[in-house]
C-alpha cells in the first residue's frame, strides 16, 4: 500500500484511507500488516530510518469499506492532545455521501436515538440509546442519486449510515443499510473529506480536506 500522507508535523500525521482498509485490527479481523495502523508505522519507520520501536497512536477510526482522511498520533503528547479534542467533539468533521434519491429538504439536521445492535454490528433507532446529530446539505442531484456533504456533530457507531437510511437515503453501496446492490469493489460512496483540528502544541486551527473519490463521478 502506497501511504498518501495528507498533513504532518512533530506530533501527527493525517493519511488516506482507502476503502476496503482497516484502521486497526480487532480480535478477530485479519493481519495486523495489513492494517493502515501497521503501514503507517512501517513508512515513518522506513523513511526516518528509525532503528527501534515506532510510536503511532490511533485517535480514531473509519469503518473498513469508508474511504478518507485518518490521523495519528506520532507523540504521547499529540496523543494526549488529539484525544481530548475528539472526546469532548471540538473537531470538525465533514463527510461527503452518494445517496439513493433526493433529499427533501434539500439541506437539513437529522437527530435520532441510535442503539448498537451487537450480535449483527447495527445500529438502529431506538426509544433507548444515545442521541446522534448530523447536519446534511445536497451538493448536487443526478437522475437516481444525490451527492450529500455531512457535519458530523456526534460520532456514533454506524451513524451517518443509519440516520441517512432512517430518512430513506440510504448510502450506495450499503446494503446493511438499504441500499439494494452492493457495489463492485464492496465499498460505500461515504468519505471522510475533512477535519479541522486545533494542533498539539501550537494552538494553531488547521484544516485538512480532499476531494470525493473520482469513481463517485460515475454515480452522478
Amino acid at each position: 500500500m502506497n501511504i498518501e500522507v495528507l498533513y504532518e508535523d512533530n506530533h501527527l500525521i493525517a493519511v488516506y484511507k482507502p476503502a476496503g482498509v482497516l484502521v486497526q485490527k480487532g480480535d478477530t479481523e485479519g493481519h495486523d500488516d495489513n492494517t493502515l495502523y501497521w503501514q503507517v508505522k512501517e513508512f515513518i519507520k522506513k523513511r526516518d530510518q528509525k532503528p527501534g520501536n515506532v510510536f503511532l497512536g490511533v485517535l480514531h477510526r473509519l469503518d473498513r469499506p469508508v474511504s478518507g482522511i485518518v490521523m495519528f498520533a506520532k507523540t504521547s503528547k499529540g496523543a494526549a492532545r488529539l484525544s481530548e479534542q475528539f472526546r469532548e467533539g471540538t473537531i470538525q468533521k465533514i463527510y461527503h455521501a452518494v445517496v439513493a434519491g433526493r433529499p427533501d429538504p434539500a439541506r437539513g439536521t437529522l437527530r435520532h436515538i441510535l442503539s448498537k445492535d451487537v450480535e449483527i454490528k447495527k445500529a438502529q433507532v431506538s426509544e433507548e440509546g444515545s442521541e446522534s446529530i448530523l447536519h446534511y446539505e445536497t451538493v448536487r442531484s443526478g437522475p437516481k442519486y444525490s451527492l450529500v456533504k455531512i457535519i458530523l456533530k456526534t460520532g456514533r457507531f454506524h451513524q451517518i449510515r443509519a440516520q441517512l437510511s432512517a430518512i430513506g437515503h440510504p448510502i450506495i453501496g450499503d446494503v446493511k443499510y438499504g441500499a439494494p446492490e452492493p457495489l463492485p469493489d464492496g465499498s460505500l460512496a461515504l468519505c471522510a473529506t475533512e477535519l479541522t483540528f486545533t494542533t498539539a502544541t501550537t494552538d494553531e486551527p488547521k484544516t485538512i480536506s480532499i476531494k470525493i473519490p473520482p469513481e463517485w463521478t460515475k454515480l452522478l
